[in-house]
Order: structure tokens, then C-alpha cells, then sequence
């Protein structure tokens, strides 16, 4: 397994992965998809937040696997992050986003946090084996620090804050108002039942159900001086983290793809006679079916290279620490934007063509083929996708970059 070196520049994050770390980590996220497929559709009825799940996660090392080993992290790079949450997402995408997320979040300890302080927030996040959930929607208004003392006041209601309710800390970003920092928008950590901190509970979605993504509400929480991570900017380093939670996103989409084929061929292998119209003597020899699972399978193995592909430029990118420039961030956000457009597209068909060839027993409540479809709509309307394919089309006719966003 790769070993992320130490080094000053910005991060602990160099090179790529090799393929005995791609391998390990393979190993282990596909053993705890297969648990956690033991009972996905229960869970999810039950839409409960995923506390005992995160157990699981943390038990698997994957929790801490982009922590560096030398503080008792996995040592790991992005690259093999992506494809965990796209082996997860194969059997639970709400579990997987909750990880995706945590990834993006705590990764700012490299993207946003001044070297000097990366080694402390690196060891307690190791070493509590914390979650990090967030509440940074950019949609909605901003939460605003009021300076206070040697610290801060934090007020404010943030919607859809994946992974805060069942997460050990809350990341969140606000709004200064007064002292020193007066304007800037920072990063702040908060440990989960930090005073003021109050979880909504209602998170009610379609799909997605346990993805923990209710509202939170802050009122006078207190925020010292050491709660806060880093500000958040624009310098094109620190902006990685946009196109990493994208790029997280289309290997989630991919997985759920991946998932509801896997599940749509046992359910054709299972049925023992065709179509009383085919020519072929059992379901799994029709040609009309394998026609669908040819489409499928060929259309998922071209996603899964692009996506792979990204996965390795993401790392390459994030080794070049602070020579990123605006441009070569935004070459990435491009091909990143091609796997988020393609990966929405092929989750979305294949989890709701999959019918087509399961027939009709598999509409069944307890067969629950459809969480896969509930979960890649619901969370396919993240962001707009036609405004990916934007960014890709105003990239290629005209070399143009969007502006650096939250979403961009």
C-alpha cells in the first residue's frame, strides 16, 4: 500500500495511488457493501440516521483512510476514496453519501487549513475516528460569526447538512460580522452536541433517506478562536474541494448504476421460463433482455474509465500544491463535469430501464429494485445538470471557465 509522504507544501497528499492500495481498499469497501446490502431496503424504510452504519465504516478503517499514516491514518489518496464511495454506493448510496461527504469535509484540513495547524486537526480526526458532517449549503443564506471576545457567536439555519445529525463534528461556514476578520467567510469545526447546535430531523426525501441530510439550526453557539479550520476563498488550491465533491457525486451516480444492474441480473437469472412470445427457452437467453444487459454493461464500463481516469488527475492535480493555477483547476472541474453529466444519465436510465427486463414481479414492495431509482433521482437534483454540460460546452467552443463556486 502507497504511503503519502510528508511534506510542507499545502498537504500531506502526494502522488497516486498504486495498485496494491487500490486493491486493499477494494477488498475492504466491497466486504462492507456486502453487509450492508443485508438489509439496505429495511434500513432505509426505516430512515433512520445512519449511526450504527458509521460503526461500520469506522470498524473498516475507511472512515480515516485519506488520514496520513504516520498519524494512524490509511495513508490513501483521492483516487481510491472515489471508488469506495462508488463500491458503496453499489448496495447503500445513502451510507456512501455520508462518507463522500466526510471525505470533502475533512479534507479541508488540507485544502483550507494552514500548514502549521493540518498535523493537529490530522490526529484528532484519527484519533477520534471522527465523521464529519457539514452544513455549508451555499443556497442557502449565509450563517454569520458575530465576533465576540476572543471568539465568535454562530446563528443561522442551514438546510440539507448531510452527515450532521449522525456525524461526531459539524463543519460549517459563515459569515463574519465585526473584528479583525470582519467580511471573510470561515471554516469552522463544532463537535456534535456543542451547545446551540440543534438537528431538525427533517430530512423526508424520496431517496437517499439516511443520508442523515436535515436542516440544523445554530443559535449563540460558541466558536473559539481553535474551531476555526481555514477561510474559505477562492485561491485555486484551497478550491479543490468543488470539484472533488462533484467528482464524488459521479461515482456515486455510477455505483447506484452498477448496483441496479447486479441486482436486475439475479433477478433474471432467477426466473425460469421467457416471454411465452420469445424464441428462447428460459428468460436469461432472450435475446431482447440480453440486448438491455449489453447496453448496460458496455455503457457503465465506458463511465467507469472516465471516471477512473478523473480519479487519477484529481491526485496529480492535488500534488502540484500551491503551483495550481486557476486554469489547470479549471481543466479539472471540466473533466470532471464530463463524469458528472454521463454518470447522472447512465444511473438514471439503468436504474429505471432495469424494469424492462426483470418484469413484472420485480415492481414488488419487498423485491425494492426501486431504491436504487429513488436514490439516484434524488440526489441527481444536487445541482442542475444541464448546467454541467454547460461548463463543458462553453469549455470546448471557447475556452471559457465558469466563475469558482461552491458548485463550479
Amino acid at each position: 500500500m502507497s504511503v503519502i509522504a510528508e511534506t510542507t507544501n499545502r498537504s500531506r497528499w502526494t502522488g497516486t495511488a498504486d495498485a496494491a492500495e487500490r486493491a486493499h481498499w477494494r477488498g475492504v469497501a466491497e466486504r462492507v457493501a456486502a453487509e450492508l446490502a443485508t438489509d439496505a431496503l429495511q434500513r432505509d424504510r426505516a430512515n433512520d440516521d445512519p449511526t450504527v452504519e458509521l460503526d461500520l465504516l469506522r470498524d473498516a478503517g475507511l472512515v480515516t483512510l485519506l488520514q496520513p499514516a504516520e498519524f494512524g491514518g490509511g495513508g490513501a489518496h483521492w483516487e481510491t476514496a472515489f471508488l469506495v464511495i462508488r463500491i458503496l454506493s453499489r448496495a447503500d448510496a445513502s451510507v456512501a453519501q455520508v462518507l463522500a461527504y466526510h471525505y470533502i469535509n475533512s479534507g479541508n484540513i488540507g485544502f483550507a487549513a494552514d500548514p502549521t495547524v493540518q498535523e493537529a486537526w490530522h490526529r484528532k480526526t484519527t484519533e477520534g475516528r471522527w465523521v464529519w458532517g457539514d452544513s455549508v449549503n451555499p443556497t442557502d443564506p449565509d450563517l454569520e460569526l458575530t465576533a465576540d471576545g476572543d471568539g465568535y457567536r454562530l446563528n443561522g439555519l442551514k438546510r440539507f447538512s448531510t452527515g450532521a445529525s449522525a456525524g461526531d463534528v459539524v463543519l460549517a461556514a459563515a459569515l463574519v460580522r465585526g473584528g479583525e476578520r470582519d467580511g471573510q467567510v470561515l471554516f469552522v469545526v463544532l463537535d456534535h452536541d456543542r451547545d446551540g447546535i440543534r438537528y431538525l430531523g427533517d430530512w423526508d426525501a424520496l431517496g437517499q433517506r439516511l443520508s442523515a441530510s436535515g436542516s440544523v439550526h445554530f443559535e449563540d453557539v460558541r466558536v473559539s478562536a481553535e474551531d476555526v479550520l481555514g477561510e474559505l476563498g477562492d485561491e485555486p488550491f484551497s478550491t479543490l474541494i468543488t470539484p472533488g465533491i462533484q467528482l464524488a457525486f459521479g461515482n456515486l451516480y455510477l455505483g447506484i448504476a452498477e448496483g441496479a444492474l447486479a441486482r436486475g441480473l439475479d433477478l433474471v437469472r432467477a426466473r425460469p421460463r421467457a416471454w411465452f412470445l420469445s424464441q428462447a427457452d428460459s428468460y436469461r437467453d432472450d435475446p431482447f433482455v440480453q440486448r438491455v444487459v449489453g447496453e448496460f454493461a458496455s455503457r457503465i464500463a465506458a463511465v467507469e474509465a472516465l471516471a477512473d481516469r478523473a480519479g487519477r488527475l484529481f491526485d496529480e492535480v492535488v500534488d502540484e500544491g500551491d503551483a495550481v493555477t486557476a486554469e489547470r483547476r479549471g481543466e479539472l472541474a471540466i473533466e470532471i463535469a464530463k463524469v458528472k453529466v454521463v454518470s447522472t444519465e447512465i444511473g438514471i436510465e439503468v436504474a429505471n430501464r432495469i424494469f424492462e427486463i426483470t418484469g413484472s414481479s420485480s415492481a414488488r414492495a419487498d423485491v425494492g429494485l426501486d431504491l436504487f431509482w429513488r436514490n439516484v433521482r434524488t440526489h441527481s437534483l444536487h445541482d442542475p445538470i444541464d448546467y454541467k454540460k454547460l461548463e463543458v460546452g462553453a469549455w470546448t467552443l471557447n475556452g471559457e471557465l465558469q466563475p469558482i463556486s461552491l458548485y463550479t
